[in-house]
């Protein structure tokens, strides 16, 4: 719509939105951004809005997410999903997920590595959450660290180029 190459086959290859940013600038990124974090946040308001039982609830966030990263319709290769589990996990607890952001952006703007931040907030996630959860803390506790435990899988290519000093900065 923006006139911009297919992100799953130009820069990292990754149809997220910091490969978006630097393919396409920041208007581009933040559509991106917005619309990750929705997939994430509807079917979990919507099943939370219909009173289902907290598993469905996790079952539901967790397939939203499985579903972003591994996408049937593109072969199964698709983002990282950062932006929808924040979207999930900001549906399911919202000031849990504002210090997600908190600390995503913190570490971003300190260390100018998306990749750093989010793997900062992935491992800080399930403890923020059992932190300011008041009922099924279980539940969400294990929910969020397989989330993270994901996550964590998805940004191995990351986590390489991080120990090896080879990771783009944000703005380069």
């Amino acid at each position: 719509m923006l006139g911009l190459p297919d992100p799953r086959h130009a820069g990292s290859g990754n149809p997220g939105a910091t490969n978006v940013l630097r393919l396409g600038g920041k208007k581009a990124a933040i559509i991106t951004l917005i619309g990750d974090v929705l997939k994430g946040a509807v079917p979990v308001v919507l099943a939370r809005s219909l009173g289902v039982a907290p598993w469905i609830v996790a079952v539901t966030a967790s397939a939203a997410l499985v579903g972003h990263i591994y996408p049937v319709y593109f072969r199964f290769r698709g983002g990282k999903g950062v932006a929808t589990a924040l979207g999930v996990l900001t549906a399911i607890n919202p000031i849990a997920g504002a210090g997600l952001l908190g600390i995503w952006l913190v570490v971003a703007l300190v260390f100018r590595y998306s990749s750093l931040a989010a793997l900062t907030a992935a491992v800080a996630a399930p403890f923020l959450m059992a932190a300011t959860l008041h009922r099924h803390v279980g539940l969400f506790f294990v929910m969020t660290a397989l989330m993270s435990a994901l996550l964590l899988w998805r940004h191995r290519s990351n986590i390489r180029n991080l120990l090896a000093g080879r990771e783009t900065k944000i703005g380069r």
